[in-house]
């Protein structure tokens, strides 16, 4: 990087220890799969963000540097001021790029599965991205149920745009996810303009109250510790199919068998791999999944990677 480069950044930097079984670049690839993606901006193999973890809000330049570490750079005097704070950062990004997560078992089944040998060999390091915020997580979910992606991410974009708030450095602004408090406070009619349908817009202002009134948080959903639970429990949440939690299950509370069988992006890729002039049936998609047990979450989120 250059020396001009480098003197944008604050002083304080923090240095993350990487698992050999990643690769930047590849996680890369999959942050830039979709251009209108709000929440972040990748430049010369940089990605900017806000990190936003409890009364923590601090942007930061993250790269990764010729000792294999991920490179955290707080921009505008936003670093962390305590060993706390430091330690809230470092896990979530630790569990944003499930760096604390041993890839070996994942690989060595993968190999010689018929579906997932070429992407481990086309994307080997990728890791499974998560949401680390619940709220996030499930407006995401609800947002994208029954659209394609595209249009999902401009969905997210004016929601993100008009009610989170926004870190400003360089004459550009860097956004945070609007808060489930927030949003908890508002009228399906508040969010008319962004052209999302009612039902979505009552789907995610019930969310953000349940979360307000403490009937629904990461820590309760993470303390059942058993997935059916966890799942019966997201159910039964209006606007929450078995899609939805189980996406939720997979990108946020990061239980490795979540299995969104029924997506879209799933159920393409494996026609693609297996070369099937037709969809293959649940029964299919059940039978090629029992060889993943307990990586069910990393299969998906490699085969969905085949698509883009």
């Amino acid at each position: 990087m250059d020396q001009n480069r480098l003197n944008q950044y604050s002083e304080d930097i923090m240095l993350i220890n990487l698992p050999e079984a990643f690769d930047f670049k590849a996680n890369l690839g999959y942050f830039m799969r979709e251009k209108n993606e709000c929440m972040f901006e990748i430049e010369e193999e940089t990605i900017t963000r806000v990190i936003a973890v409890g009364d923590i809000r601090s942007l930061a330049h993250i790269s990764v540097n010729d000792q294999h570490q991920l490179a955290v750079h707080f921009l505008g005097g936003t670093g962390p001021e305590e060993e706390r704070q430091r330690d809230l950062i470092e896990a979530y990004i630790k569990e944003w790029f499930d760096l604390e997560s041993d890839l070996t078992p994942f690989y060595e089944m993968a190999k010689n599965d018929p579906l997932l040998k070429k992407p481990i060999e086309d994307f080997y390091g990728l890791r499974n991205v998560g949401i680390p915020d619940l709220f996030e997580a499930m407006c995401w979910g609800v947002i994208g149920q029954q659209i394609n992606l595209t249009y999902a991410y401009t969905l997210k974009r004016r929601f993100v745009e008009k009610f989170g708030e926004a870190i400003e450095w360089n004459s550009k602004k860097y956004w945070m996810f609007p808060t489930f408090d927030k949003i908890a406070r508002l009228m399906p009619e508040d969010l008319a303009d962004m052209k999302m349908t009612v039902k979505k817009s009552e789907y995610i202002i019930g969310i953000a109250r349940l979360m307000a009134e403490g009937k629904l948080s990461k820590d309760r959903l993470l303390n059942m510790k058993d997935f059916k639970r966890a799942e019966k429990s997201l159910i039964k949440i209006r606007g929450i199919g078995p899609w939805t939690a189980n996406y939720v299950l997979m990108r946020c509370l990061r239980f490795p068998n979540a299995f969104p069988i029924d997506d879209v992006g799933l159920i393409n890729s494996i026609k693609t791999l297996a070369g099937m002039d037709r969809k293959p049936t649940k029964e299919e998609i059940t039978e090629y999944a029992s060889q993943w047990r307990n990586w069910e979450s990393y299969a998906t989120f490699y085969l969905w990677r085949v698509l883009y």
